[in-house]
């Protein structure tokens, strides 16, 4: 018995990577859509958009065996999209008219909560501009990579579950009724 909405797959959400489409039709030329240029995941596969997909990309390549060739060149292409985006990300949020102004506007008790992010913002910049170092020079120890890479994305993890929380305690509703 099914209770919820049953969902469908969609063709919009599953791009083909450079497969040739065909339409069915006999006098349709085929067509190929080009790869990203760092695709993640298997063709077909949705990608998350945004600083979620560049993070996912960049856990894929850190998780990758180092004694791949390209390893260290690989992961610099993945983390350079992760560094702007972030940099978008701090811009939007502590702008003068970023979201953490808005909240503390809506509600002002969670200012220790805004503040504790703004502290991450400048954490986590620290961290992108120590793998980055560290996998342009190299001699630098691939354990050590993998190990500040790692924790990179740990705190970027944390860093987005701590705002997701922080936009559900600013915007939730009490209905009521609750016994």
């Amino acid at each position: 018995m099914v209770t919820g909405p049953v969902q469908q797959p969609s063709l919009v959400a599953r791009p083909f990577a450079g497969r040739p489409h065909s339409t069915g039709l006999p006098d349709v030329p085929r067509q190929t859509v080009p790869p990203t240029p760092y695709s993640i995941g298997l063709p077909g596969e949705p990608r998350p958009a945004g600083l979620a997909g560049d993070v996912h990309a960049l856990a894929r390549a850190v998780a990758a065996a180092p004694t791949e060739p390209r390893w260290r060149e690989d992961l610099l292409l993945r983390l350079r999209p992760v560094g702007q985006r972030f940099a978008e990300h701090v811009r939007v949020t502590e702008g003068p008219t970023g979201l953490y102004r808005e909240l503390l506007t809506h509600s002002p008790r969670l200012h220790h909560g805004v503040r504790l992010l703004t502290r991450e913002h400048a954490a986590i910049v620290a961290a992108l501009v120590a793998v980055q170092r560290l996998a342009e020079h190299s001699d630098a120890g691939l354990d050590e990579l993998r190990h500040r890479a790692g924790y990179l994305l740990r705190t970027l993890a944390r860093h987005r579950r701590r705002g997701a929380d922080l936009l559900w305690q600013a915007y939730q509703t009490d209905l009521g009724g609750e016994t």
